[in-house]
């Protein structure tokens, strides 16, 4: 008898909470520009104890037409989608269990041992790359992210490197050099991503500079270049986010010996920059942390240097000029407070013996506080994928640098 009474109250206790209620989020846009496709983040962990979900039920999430919208889980238990809000207004999702649609990877990344441990990373607008620790062991100086302009919303990378990196199509070209060099040029040409195939190519150098939005400590005016990264971790792998955590070598400033300086890079679908957080273990002493984006003797002065706007922008003419494969335009947008943004060229001597043919850096400078993240965004766009003049570029940042002050404003209701 106590059994059927047990079953009847664990019956009556289901029929009185009924279904359960989808998860609502509401986002503000309380600025005077709409904003279109920017990441939202619900913790996950509440998501789950909301909709009482198990190890494998799944969810969908719903914009107010009760279309599906695209969405991923983080290494950090958040679940992220882009929200369109118009001007001033809110728009409401909602998420609940179901079976979601599959969408297209539009963030993707991963290392490339053969070819000197690269790690590279693109979206739906634009890609980068960085070095590691099998090209620091060539001798090869080179400090600064790489950037690797496209023109198509697919993802390319992986193509390029499989096109550049065919071992057969290498051996063909190397056994042609010795019969045919033309022969092996117009081969090499045609599998190389320093010649653009369609879809964009690798055409902006880098050299041993902070290239394009690279962070560094500054300590009494000298910047300290970080080498190739010594370690790495994919946190995210899309299909929205894009996550990877680098670790370098020790370095010496001062009296620190030690310093450990770790990078979490992130990049989201629809955005031309990677939100990056730089930690300097083991650094107790005053110095300040700068961004750069190296200046090319071809335009020294096509840049923008905005400190209280909380920006910095050039425009660069490519590796080569005369190779019509148009503009790229490189920028940063900081979170801190910056105490000064302005170009700083290379002495004669720096130039010719340190940074190549490099004539200096746009700089954006802040006060670096230990033990805290230094956090700002970075990154490019091409003349070739719609981004038509500096004044334009210099403009998108500028709108960016007001986003990331005026935040959208979620409003989550779990239901309870």
């Amino acid at each position: 008898m106590k059994k059927i009474l047990t079953l009847v109250a664990t019956a009556l206790f289901l029929w009185s909470c009924g279904p359960q209620k989808p998860v609502t989020v509401t986002v503000n846009n309380s600025t005077s520009t709409d904003r279109d496709g920017e990441m939202v983040e619900v913790s996950m962990s509440e998501v789950v104890r909301a909709l009482q979900l198990n190890d494998t039920a799944r969810v969908v999430v719903l914009d107010a037409t009760g279309a599906q919208v695209p969405y991923q889980i983080t290494h950090d238990d958040k679940l992220i989608f882009p929200a369109s809000v118009k001007a001033e207004a809110n728009a409401v999702y909602t998420i609940q269990p179901g079976v979601p649609q599959e969408f297209e990877v539009a963030a993707y990344g991963r290392c490339y041992p053969n070819r000197l441990d690269d790690v590279a990373w693109e979206n739906d607008l634009t890609a980068y790359r960085t070095y590691g620790p099998a090209l620091q062991e060539t001798g090869e100086r080179a400090f600064g992210y790489d950037v690797w302009v496209k023109n198509v919303p697919q993802l390319v990378v992986e193509d390029r490197y499989n096109s550049e990196l065919n071992p057969e199509t290498l051996a063909k070209i190397a056994e042609l050099k010795k019969t045919n060099k033309k022969a092996a040029d117009e081969l090499y040409k045609s599998v190389s991503y320093h010649v653009d195939h369609g879809n964009g190519l690798d055409c902006y150098k880098v050299g041993p500079t902070l290239g394009g939005g690279t962070a560094a400590l500054m300590v009494d005016g000298k910047i300290i270049y970080p080498y190739c990264y010594r370690k790495y971790e994919i946190l995210d792998n899309g299909p929205l986010r894009f996550t990877v955590k680098l670790t370098y070598d020790p370095i010496a400033v001062g009296d620190n010996g030690n310093i450990i300086e770790e990078r979490v890079i992130s990049l989201d679908k629809g955005s031309r920059l990677n939100k990056t957080a730089v930690l300097y273990r083991n650094f107790s002493g005053e110095a300040d942390v700068v961004t750069g984006l190296v200046i090319h003797p071809e335009n020294k002065e096509a840049y923008r240097a905005e400190a209280e706007k909380g920006y910095i922008a050039y425009e660069d003419l490519t590796d080569n000029v005369k190779n019509n494969n148009g503009k790229i335009y490189v920028g940063a947008v900081f979170t801190a407070p910056v105490k000064e943004a302005k170009a700083v060229l290379f002495s004669a001597q720096e130039s010719k013996q340190e940074r190549g043919d490099a004539s200096g850096h746009v700089l954006g400078i802040s006060e670096y506080v230990p033990g805290t993240d230094y956090v700002y965004y970075w990154g490019s766009a091409w003349s070739k994928a719609g981004m038509n003049s500096l004044d334009e570029w210099a403009a998108y940042l500028d709108n960016f640098s007001q986003q990331v002050q005026h935040p959208l404003q979620v409003t989550v209701d779990y239901g309870k």
